[in-house]
């Protein structure tokens, strides 16, 4: 584990990051403290056209319009 101050943290930012790209960890202290650690983000996997088809259902009355009183909660009557 690599320790470093803020200081040297600001002063290598990119060296630090490749490091922690590298699968390194690193450790930011404030004084003698560690305070946070450098860990690259889990990229998000691509998402699928129609990964969700048959999993979802929109209701039968979903294009009806809405009922006065929901309207008016809205003040859209």
């Amino acid at each position: 584990m690599a320790q470093f101050s803020v200081h040297d943290a600001k002063t290598n930012l990119s060296r630090l990051i490749a490091e922690a790209l590298a699968g390194g960890e690193v450790v930011i202290a404030r004084g003698n403290v560690p305070a946070v650690r450098l860990v690259p983000v889990n990229p998000r996997g691509k998402r699928r056209f129609g990964a969700l088809k048959g999993k979802i259902t929109v209701d039968i009355r979903f294009d009806e319009p809405l009922p006065e009183d929901e309207l008016e909660g809205w003040g859209l009557a």
